[in-house]
């Protein structure tokens, strides 16, 4: 009888687990808007670079900076890997972020795994999300798989594991071993369990292939719902899963409009190969600078120099089916490229383009018109190689956008009708009339409205 008993015990614990599970599955799918987590659709996304954020390099240090970072309009912080660095092939002093040791497990630099919970307790405690680099790519020279599977990793002529492309302090890994796929499923897994992140940004994620980021995200959103990005601007990544990808051709042109070298309307060309060539849900994740670009390409204070940054950064604010990035020390705004390799601490001291990124992230915020999926509309100003124009709207919303992105004073001349009235202008903290009357916009100028629900 109390075998039976205990049969009967386990059959409704599994029943009940189930039910659990099939319960938070549909809470999971109530939270999302157009396939992706609700919350990221008028969201945007911060890069933390915590070693050079402090003088201290250290999450304690940087929980100092959250309240200035709400208050800015930040929504989520995406925080370049926390794993431990390898020693082996180490690049300079303090070697690369992205030749982590052991995925499971914190870099002392940083703190411990008792900071990283408390800071992420922290950040949603006000009201904020938390997304971590991920390298599934490759590890670093000393990984512990290394010495615990081997097989893991691809191998070289010798029989060695093999240098990820050209990156000497990296192993490549190998995923047509399945017992690593898991070991990597696994390992993400812990980050959610344990410390209660709301998403990743995949590393070199163009290089792992779709089968495996379609089971692997598959899972993670099985626990929570996440926000995944992904490296990478292959269709195929967002086809796989990933809710965001990022839009490569689109920063390039966007550098070349800057140059002189090509006309404001060139940017239409990629979106059109965006609207063609991937899922219609698709996110991008727009900016103007990330830790890659500033310290190799020396974006954004030469590739987008003085005042030619700001209308991009209000494209990349304000574009369909985008969710923006701002790199740290965007807002200050640091002007040099932040050494990858050694210490090089930011100095946070004016905050020059904070109110101008506060105004930025405000209207999305407030404003259901800049939801990534809400319409885009060209509209046409003046001289299109100049200027660049769009009215997004949804739900009775509406913002209208006017960018000049040349150097020389253009004449703006508003033909859509649908535009006249008094709209707000976001900038000038004022409703200004808006008709068909001729006005001048300066170099490097831009115009957002904002229209109420109705008129």
């Amino acid at each position: 009888m109390k075998k039976i008993l205990n049969v009967l015990m386990l059959q409704l614990l599994f029943v009940s687990i189930g039910f659990s599970q099939k319960t938070k599955t549909a809470s999971i799918k109530k939270a999302l808007l157009n396939g992706h987590p609700s919350w990221i659709m008028r969201g945007n996304i911060y890069e933390v670079n915590v070693r050079q954020y402090t003088p201290e390099g250290t999450f304690n240090a940087f929980a100092k900076h959250l309240n200035r970072l709400k208050q800015m309009g930040v929504q989520t912080l995406w925080f370049m890997p926390i794993n431990p660095i390898s020693k082996v092939d180490r690049k300079g002093t303090l070697g690369s972020y992205y030749a982590v040791s052991d995925y499971t497990a914190i870099n002392p630099e940083f703190g411990t795994l008792a900071d990283w919970k408390r800071l992420v307790n922290e950040i949603h405690g006000k009201g904020m999300k938390v997304i971590i680099d991920w390298v599934p790519n490759h590890t670093g020279g000393d990984h512990r798989w290394l010495t615990q599977h081997p097989d893991f990793f691809v191998k070289d002529s010798t029989g060695k594991a093999a240098m990820a492309a050209d990156w000497v302090d990296t192993r490549q890994l190998d995923y047509k071993n399945p017992v690593m796929r898991d070991s990597m499923i696994g390992a993400m897994k812990y980050w959610i369990t344990n410390t209660d992140i709301d998403g990743f940004r995949c590393d070199v994620a163009w290089n792992v292939p779709g089968p495996f980021w379609s089971n692997c995200i598959a899972q993670l959103k099985k626990m929570k719902n996440i926000f995944m990005l992904a490296e990478g601007d292959a269709p195929y990544l967002n086809k796989s899963g990933f809710d965001a990808t990022y839009p490569w051709d689109m920063f390039h042109k966007m550098i070349e409009i800057a140059k002189g070298e090509r006309p404001a309307f060139a940017l239409d060309s990629i979106k059109y190969q965006n609207d063609t060539a991937y899922p219609k849900n698709a996110l991008r994740m727009y900016f103007t600078s990330n830790h890659d670009e500033n310290s190799w390409n020396k974006a954004d204070y030469e590739t987008m120099p003085g005042a030619v940054h700001a209308p991009f950064a209000v494209f990349t604010q304000t574009m369909v089916r985008g969710v923006p990035l701002i790199y740290s020390g965007q807002e200050e705004p640091i002007l040099r490229p932040i050494e990858f390799f050694e210490k090089d601490p930011m100095v946070f001291k004016e905050f020059k383009r904070a109110p101008f990124y506060k105004n930025l992230l405000a209207l999305r915020t407030r404003n259901v018109a800049l939801s990534a999926d809400a319409s885009f509309r060209k509209v046409d100003v003046g001289d299109e190689a100049a200027l660049y124009a769009f009215v997004r709207e949804k739900a009775g919303k509406k913002v209208f956008v006017i960018l000049n992105l040349s150097d020389k004073e253009q004449a703006v001349t508003v033909k859509d009708k649908s535009l006249y009235g008094k709209p707000y202008n976001v900038f000038m903290s004022t409703a200004e009339p808006l008709s068909g009357k001729e006005w001048k916009i300066e170099p490097w100028g831009y115009v957002v409205y904002e229209y109420a629900v109705g008129k």
